[in-house]
């Protein structure tokens, strides 16, 4: 299984020093879009690390379609406090590991 980085540049460049090949740079809402839908049907594709301010740019449908995956798995990172993480690990494990 592969890790795929979707983001700005600057947000990918920590990933592929990392050793991560698999990285995209959509230049709009409309690429992001398209490049989402087609990395969630990569049978290569194990978990998809995006920026979470991209992630909330997303149609809702869509949204909704990477939050409910488990393969890929859908991980949106970024500076903000967010709960993404935390209710993905509760939901695929069925427990809160941060109590």
């Amino acid at each position: 299984m592969q890790i795929a980085v979707v983001g700005s540049h600057d947000f990918t460049l920590g990933f592929q020093l990392a050793g991560v090949l698999k990285l995209y740079n959509p230049k709009n809402l409309e690429e992001m879009t398209k490049t989402m839908k087609s990395l969630l049907n990569e049978k290569e594709v194990g978990v998809i690390v995006i920026d979470n301010s991209e992630l909330l740019r997303l149609p809702e449908r869509l949204r909704t379609q990477l939050s409910e995956s488990i393969t890929p798995t859908v991980l949106g990172i970024g500076t903000e406090e967010d709960n993404t993480l935390r209710e993905s690990i509760k939901s695929a494990l069925g427990v809160d590991l941060w109590k």
